[in-house]
């Protein structure tokens, strides 16, 4: 019977802290914005992390070493816009959660699922630029095709092994204020405060360190300080790894706010939680969820040989046998001619 008891307002039962943070009715127009939102993120999450898998496997100067981690990111970014996404606008429409508690777990898991996904994702991306630029002569050793899966596989691994804690401790549960089954932040102040450190503060100082030591050898570089090293910063190595910067620029940007409330919150649940604003804590989240749908477009903006192969897909939408037959030569071609250890991006 309790599976089909809509959770809107499950928070009450949690106490003081509950009771203050239980929203009152929203306005029309503001559930229309955030169902707005959540739909275009939804839309452009598929479409854009769809056509960055796409180019991979057909554009053999995308098929690298590097390019394995942007796949494995954009996966992670499908996983929330196949399932969770919708069941929140389902939740929006109907103003709360009313499709049962194990469905609320499994949303709430599989959210958890694709942002610390993202994240070590994000940090194995900067490991790999740093890598690449800054001990290219070890490079094609530490990520030879093997080598590569298994890091990626380990990421994975490492990912499920962080979001399981949250099955024990009691911490993913329905959020009214979000429409959303999630991590509750008033659940554990211990348990929160080591969800933000090792979940998002340590794998953004392990990304700063490699992007800071990159972007210093190509200060070096510029300045002609050592000029040995002017060959292993190519233009194309420099466009690269700026892409990827804004990758993480702009993650640290959608999900810092959140993490930070976080924090605050962890310092005094019951003092803290209801002293934060309903519209910032729901700005907040709802910032986090469009990071999702951002790296596609980044890699559409910035880098030239993925415009081109979304350029080609989205005409071969249109010409189904020709998409067949430039996919197959793809393959073909891929197989034929080892591409570059590192992403290319000219």
């Amino acid at each position: 019977m309790s599976e089909s008891i809509p959770l809107r307002r499950n928070l009450t039962d949690l106490g003081p802290v509950g009771r203050a943070l239980s929203p009152s009715a929203r306005p029309a127009w503001a559930v229309a914005v955030l169902a707005s939102i959540l739909i275009f993120t939804t839309v452009v999450d598929i479409v854009g992390n769809l056509l960055v898998i796409i180019s991979v496997f057909r554009n053999r100067k995308l098929r690298n070493a590097g390019n394995v981690f942007v796949v494995s990111l954009a996966f992670a970014d499908l996983v929330v816009a196949f399932y969770p996404y919708p069941l929140v606008l389902y939740a929006l429409f109907h103003d709360g959660w009313s499709l049962g508690n194990t469905q609320c777990k499994v949303s709430g898991f599989l959210m958890g699922l694709s942002v610390i996904g993202s994240v070590f994702n994000i940090t194995g991306i900067a490991v790999n630029r740093y890598c690449y630029i800054c001990h290219s002569f070890s490079y094609g050793r530490l990520y030879s095709s093997r080598n590569t899966v298994l890091l990626v596989a380990l990421i994975w691994m490492l990912t499920v092994l962080a979001i399981l804690p949250n099955l024990f401790v009691g911490s993913l549960s329905y959020d009214p204020r979000v429409y959303s089954c999630t991590f509750t932040q008033t659940a554990s102040s211990t348990y929160t405060v080591a969800v933000v450190v090792v979940h998002f503060l340590v794998p953004i100082t392990v990304v700063t360190f490699c992007y800071l030591r990159i972007w210093a050898l190509v200060i070096r570089v510029r300045h002609k300080v050592k000029s040995g090293e002017r060959q292993r910063v190519r233009p194309s190595d420099l466009r690269n790894f700026l892409t990827m910067f804004v990758v993480f620029v702009l993650f640290a940007v959608c999900w810092a706010p959140l993490n930070l409330i976080g924090l605050v919150v962890a310092s005094d649940p019951e003092v803290m939680a209801p002293r934060i604003p309903e519209w910032l804590f729901v700005m907040s989240y709802f910032l986090a969820y469009f990071n999702s749908c951002l790296n596609a477009i980044i890699y559409g903006l910035l880098n030239r040989n993925f415009r081109k192969e979304y350029k080609r897909i989205v005409t071969f939408v249109w010409m189904p046998r020709l998409f067949v037959t430039e996919t197959s030569r793809a393959v073909t071609d891929g197989m034929r001619s080892k591409p570059s250890p590192g992403a290319i991006n000219e």
